[in-house]
This record gives C-alpha cells, structure tokens and sequence, in this order.
C-alpha cells in the first residue's frame, strides 16, 4: 500500500487514478498513523510552496516527513512535492522541509528558446529528461528520449551530487532531485503516459522491496 500525503495541495485524486490504473494499492490521507503504516509515500502538489508549508505544519505532516527520510521510509515528491523537500524556496521566502541541500528559483521572466524566441513562464507542456546518474530505481525500463509534461514556474537548484536528470527550458535544470529512498520529480508522472506510469511502477517496486529487506 502506497500513501498519498493529503496536505492540501490539490493533485492527489490524479496520482491515485495513476496507481489504480496500474493495478496498484493507494490511500490518500493526512493521518500520520494511517501513512506511516504505508511502504512509501507520494507527496503530489500544485500551488504555493509558502501555502504548502503552513499547511504541512499546521498538520504535522512536516514532521512525518522528516522522520520518514531519517528512517529511511521512501519518499517521492511530484512537482510542488517535490520542491519542498529541498531547504528554501524563493517563492514566498519559504523555508522548506530541508530534507535534500539545495534551493528552488523562480525562472526569469526573459528566459529564452534555443533559438532566441522568448520562453514563457510557467514552464507548461512536455518535455525530455537528460540522465545524469544512470543507476536510479526510478529511471528502470523508462527509455532516453521520452517526454514527461511539466507545469511550473520554479525550479529545484540542488547540491550537483543530488541531481538525478535533468531538462532544458531556457537553460538546464533539475528534472529528478534526490537519493536513493528520497526522491522529487519536477513533473507529473501522472499526466506522463506510459513514461510517468513507469516511474510510478518504479517507486512501488522500490517499496515492496524495501518492506520486504526490513521484515
């Protein structure tokens, strides 16, 4: 069973019907007992990272996080998810969860094309991923070349050790952030396709097996 931190941030009944599709078991929640009982948890999100903040502390699902990461529970942020796991976002002067080194970036208004035509902001519509560490779980059986569909006006600018892949609007950024257990995906797996339901399959995989080496 795969749980889905209900915070307040919208987009969880999509990336339930993404895992129901793929005959996988979920729950959307935001009770701390009820998701820790889960093998991960997808933290999904659109909206502001100052609004998602408050409202995870409000909750105390903040908390849950953290000590997921700490102990090692796997963890996949999808888009605002996985913005707010790094330690500061420029969007509202938040502090963010600080659970991966880095900071996230609003794109600059003037961002330009490849050949020189402006890029609007938001960054909306589809796009590939260029791999940057090769091994990861999440990347299994998805081939180079496939599109993923992004919708944001924020980056992730982490470590350069965290930086799993990576796509180009304007300049480079960081499609994929984390380590292994711990991972934020800039896009939505669940609007991707067959791609972004491998991913998903991925992180279900990644789950069973971790459940199964701590039993």
């Amino acid at each position: 069973m795969l749980g889905i931190v209900d915070y307040g941030a919208g987009n969880q009944t999509s990336v339930r019907r993404a895992l129901d599709a793929l005959g996988l078991s979920s729950t959307i929640s935001h009770d701390a007992e009820t998701l820790w009982a889960c093998e991960g948890l997808l933290v999904p999100g659109v909206g502001a990272a100052g609004q998602a903040m408050q409202q995870l502390r409000a909750t105390g699902l903040d908390g849950l996080l953290r000590d997921a990461a700490k102990q090692g529970k796997p963890v996949l942020g999808i888009c605002l998810g996985c913005q707010i796991l790094l330690e500061y976002s420029e969007e509202n002067d938040t502090r963010l969860l600080g659970l991966i080194k880095g900071q996230c970036r609003r794109f600059s208004p003037d961002l330009k094309e490849e050949d020189g035509r402006p890029a609007p902001v938001p960054h909306m519509g589809w796009n590939t991923l260029r791999s940057v560490q090769t091994d990861c779980p999440l990347l299994s059986q998805v081939e180079s070349g496939a599109f993923f569909y992004f919708v944001h006006s924020y980056y992730v600018d982490p470590d350069p050790s965290q930086i799993i892949a990576q796509s180009f609007y304007g300049h480079a950024f960081t499609a994929i952030v984390g380590h292994e257990g711990l991972w934020g995906v800039q896009f939505h797996p669940e609007k991707s396709g067959r791609p972004g339901l491998q991913i998903l399959k991925n992180f279900s995989a990644y789950c069973r097996k971790e459940e199964h080496h701590a039993q």
